[in-house]
């Protein structure tokens, strides 16, 4: 053999032995890294994935929700304006019947304050005009007219009790 031959020989051994020492460096040490790395970031995409859907899910609900309460809003509104509405009108009602309460309590008031003024004015007329006659009387009769007065009534007295 020469040693072209050899020496080419030697370099195809060598360089298969460099293959096959990088090919079980790689399945050794490197591909378990590797794969480890590959499951690692796999992990993480999975977990955020998963991180991203619940977020999705929660939104979702989220505005479920927010839905149900603008429709609970709105239903606690038509119901606060419906009673507000109830309670203007039973106040403008007791309002009312207070103020028509008033007008006849006033209206009776005013009868009897009538009936007072009329009986207070008669009580008066009366006052004077029983001034004015006996102040009449007392000018017009004297003791002899007075004297057959008495005497006409006791008469008058006696005959009534005989009937």
């Amino acid at each position: 053999m020469n040693y072209e031959s050899i020496a080419l020989l030697s370099q195809v051994v060598s360089a298969f032995l460099f293959i096959a020492a990088l090919v079980f460096i790689w399945v050794k040490y490197l591909q378990p890294a590797v794969l480890a790395a590959q499951e690692s970031h796999n992990r993480q995409i999975a977990e955020a994935e998963r991180h991203r859907d619940e977020a999705k899910a929660t939104l979702d609900a989220l505005q479920g929700e927010i839905v149900a309460a603008q429709s609970d809003s709105s239903a606690i509104g038509a119901r606060a304006r419906t009673q507000a509405q109830r309670e203007r009108e039973a106040a403008l009602t007791e309002a009312r019947a207070s103020g028509e309460r008033a007008v006849r309590n006033a209206a009776g008031e005013l009868d009897r304050s009538r009936e007072a003024a009329r009986k207070q004015l008669r009580e008066e007329l009366l006052e004077k005009a029983l001034g004015v006659a006996r102040s009449d009387a007392a000018a017009r009769v004297n003791r002899a007219v007075d004297t057959g007065l008495v005497t006409a009534f006791i008469n008058h007295l006696e005959r009534g009790a005989r009937n």
